[in-house]
């Protein structure tokens, strides 16, 4: 239950052996699909290796949200709620069909698969994760999701509430990417580059 002092879950991969063409990977349903990467939420426990190993390149930054406990409350119940991610322009769905049944303002639960939206104008880019770790203890929670097969890029993200003990509110972002196998990985430069504004995005979310 929340505020029981919970320590990180962690769901352990199933890694793919190899890529797919896009037009393969639409077909396929999120329970088709396979984990393209071992971290096993090494980002939620900051434990990711470091830039360059086996092809990652890694990503850690916090930023201070505010003080006080009505910060901690907003704070600490939108990052479980995928609030970092609906709050920065992203639709959440969860089901194997597309358009899939919105996940807005339902717990991230460890193991469960979900499509993440990113709207780019008129385009519709349909990223597939899974939840592999969950933290929620009285002053820390957060998630990490793992890539799925079909992914723009290969990797893992968490994002991470503190409550430390000045009352101080700071959200942590860490990464780990590489690019993705198959037709995506001629796009990764791309997808490094939507990485930057979305960053910035992220952090505004949880503070306004």
């Amino acid at each position: 239950m929340p505020g029981q002092g919970r320590g990180p879950s962690v769901r352990r991969p199933r890694l793919a052996e190899g890529g797919g063409d896009i037009i393969r990977s639409r077909r396929q349903s999120l329970s088709e699909r396979v984990l393209t990467s071992d971290a096993a939420g090494a980002t939620l426990a900051g434990a990711q290796p470091p830039s360059g190993a086996a092809g990652f390149r890694s990503y850690e930054r916090s930023m201070c949200l505010g003080t006080g406990s009505s910060r901690w409350t907003l704070a600490s119940t939108e990052v479980l709620r995928w609030g970092v991610k609906t709050r920065s322009g992203f639709t959440v769905e969860t089901g194997s069909e597309s358009p899939g049944t919105s996940a807005a303002g339902n717990r991230v639960m460890p193991g469960r698969r979900y499509w993440l939206v990113a709207h780019l104008g008129p385009l519709r880019i349909r990223e597939p994760v899974e939840v592999v770790a969950v933290v929620d203890e009285p002053d820390r929670k957060g998630f990490a999701y793992a890539t799925l097969s079909g992914h723009p890029v290969s990797g893992e993200e968490a994002f991470v509430v503190e409550r430390r003990s000045d009352g101080t509110v700071w959200l942590t972002i860490r990464s780990r990417t590489r690019p993705a196998a198959g037709a995506w990985r001629a796009a990764y430069p791309l997808a490094l580059l939507a990485q930057r504004p979305y960053r910035r995005r992220y952090f505004r979310a949880l503070r306004e």
